[in-house]
């Protein structure tokens, strides 16, 4: 009987020490722990399926002394894929530095369709102007100079803006991304989809504050905030996705 308890608890040990090894495989060990993956994923599905355009302004972007602002290239692989799963005619972006993102979506979006995007810095749209002027698209792009909140604050004072847009993103000024998800999602339809950039804020979001890198310090309490303000907002259907810095999926319900 002894032993027969014995072996019970020995079996019942192993079949925890399995499940907690499983849980260890998935959550602790991330497929893009390394480097060599996450250029494998660059070289063989991304870089492949890259338009021309996009190659180049990237290529220019990485000279700009602010090029780790860019949209990474394989989340923007994914915006192109949920773009045209949506069949977004009508745009707006928010946050545009040398238009990666927003060249991507005027490619992909139909040619009749419209972007509002909007930026305090002209000159670093500018950068890109060139590249998007010569793949065609500029005439889908309205550029708005300006802070982004009195420009959604105008959209929203005109009733038929409401419940129009059929996709945002944004990749701007943290801390205000509370601010820009309550006009967002008065803007999108239902169905309607916003992503937002950098939600995981160099992995620092899991991380005690005292463990957090200076230079991450100021936006991170903004990026932890917003994460539990996405969690607990019924309006919306979630995913975080590990691409890039961290994006946010949000289906407007």
């Amino acid at each position: 009987m002894f032993l027969r308890i014995l072996l019970v608890a020995a079996v019942g040990v192993c079949l925890d020490m399995e499940n907690k090894a499983k849980t260890t495989t998935y959550t602790e060990n991330g497929l893009l722990q390394t480097p060599e993956l996450y250029e494998y994923l660059l070289e063989t599905s991304v870089y492949p399926r890259e338009a021309e355009p996009l190659k180049e302004l990237r290529a220019l972007t990485s000279t700009h002394p602010r090029a780790f602002m860019a949209a990474a290239p394989d989340s923007g692989q994914l915006v192109a894929f949920i773009l045209k799963l949506i069949n977004a005619k009508k745009t707006i972006e928010i946050g545009v530095f040398t238009g990666y993102s927003l060249l991507l979506t005027a490619l992909t979006i139909p040619d009749g369709g419209k972007i509002t995007a909007i930026d305090v810095d002209r000159s670093a749209y500018e950068i890109g102007l060139p590249v998007i002027e010569k793949a065609g698209v500029k005439h889908k792009i309205n550029f708005i100079e300006s802070q982004a909140l009195p420009v959604l604050d105008r959209l929203l004072e005109d009733p038929e803006n409401k419940e129009t847009f059929d996709f945002a993103f944004v990749d701007a000024d943290k801390a205000n991304y509370k601010n820009y998800h309550e006009r967002v999602v008065e803007l999108l339809k239902p169905g309607g989809v916003v992503i937002y950039d950098n939600t995981l804020w160099g992995g620092t979001v899991a991380m005690a504050e005292e463990l957090v890198p200076e230079d991450r310090l100021g936006t991170w309490s903004a990026a932890v905030e917003f994460n539990k303000h996405l969690a607990a907002d019924a309006r919306v259907q979630i995913s975080q996705v590990p691409l890039g810095d961290g994006i946010t999926i949000c289906r407007r319900l």
